[in-house]
């Protein structure tokens, strides 16, 4: 599990690594801010109606106090784009991250295993599921993890565990399934679910690092890919 983790930190500063962190941070990116302008143009509309409405029906109110409140609801509401996207963007990126598992994998399999048989890219449709239910299940361990932020520590251990567990089974699947069908992939992960896990809180360790957990798709990837290796082996 160290010996992965480590091996996963000393090639993702490799360049062919930092090619692809590029790619999938630009990639994240631009959803992100494409999100972020069609939230803040239909919130402006909602809002600027709203204040339309309201001023209709209630003419008795100064309409200088509408567009006051306009005006501050639409630098609120550019506000909350801004947090909501800081939020969202490391969920963002283990989306984008996820078009690359297999280049990511083929630089480790390439550096660290040379002689053994490589893996196979997964089908663009398949690759484009699992890149969705990473992202996903991202976002879910945040928002899940919430309401237990309200009890402090708990919260943080909560999101911590969950973030393990799930994170670190969903990209084990990623690289089992480039040697194994869904099924076999899916049974594997089960048998070794204690030292999957346990790989996972690194990855989840990795995540809770703001701005470095932009990566977490390399990391991610790289350290399932040497567990499945030393686990299962390529062709068992």
């Amino acid at each position: 599990m160290f010996r992965a983790a480590a091996l996963a930190l000393s090639q993702m500063v490799s360049l062919p690594m930092r090619h692809v962190l590029l790619k999938a941070v630009g990639i994240a990116l631009a959803i992100v801010v494409v999100l972020g302008i069609a939230m803040h143009r239909l919130l402006s509309w909602l809002v600027s109606g709203a204040a339309a409405w309201a001023e209709a029906g209630y003419g008795v109110v100064p309409p200088g106090v509408w567009e006051v409140l306009v005006w501050v609801l639409s630098i609120a509401t550019g506000l909350g784009i801004i947090v909501g996207a800081v939020f969202l963007m490391p969920a963002v990126a283990a989306f984008a991250g996820t078009f690359f598992v297999d280049e990511i994998a083929d630089h480790v399999e390439r550096e660290h295993y040379p002689a053994e048989p490589p893996g196979r890219a997964l089908p663009v449709g398949k690759g484009i599921w699992e890149g969705l239910k990473t992202a996903l299940v991202s976002l879910a361990v945040y928002l899940l993890a919430l309401p237990f932020l309200l009890f402090a520590g708990l919260g943080l251990v909560v999101m911590f565990l969950a973030t393990a567990y799930l994170l670190s089974r969903e990209y084990f699947l990623l690289a089992a399934m480039r040697f194994h069908p869904p099924p076999l992939a899916k049974a594997l992960r089960r048998q070794y679910r204690a030292p999957i896990f346990m790989a996972g809180l690194l990855i989840a360790a990795f995540v809770s690092i703001p701005i470095v957990n932009l990566a977490t798709p390399l990391f991610a990837t790289a350290v399932m890919v040497h567990m499945h290796r030393r686990l299962v082996g390529p062709g068992s």
